[in-house]
């Protein structure tokens, strides 16, 4: 049986929020776009 260690993947997403937030903060109007087929997030200015 394989167990997971959550911590790595915790911190990647706090990273991530982090970052989203930062972007969100600096720009009047930030986009956010979304392919739901893949892994791909970007986000514009």
């Amino acid at each position: 049986m394989i167990t997971y260690e959550l911590t790595n993947l915790r911190a990647l997403e706090a990273e991530s929020i982090h970052i989203m937030r930062e972007v969100a903060a600096e720009l009047e109007r930030p986009v956010l776009l979304f392919s739901g087929g893949k892994d791909s997030i970007v986000m514009l200015r």
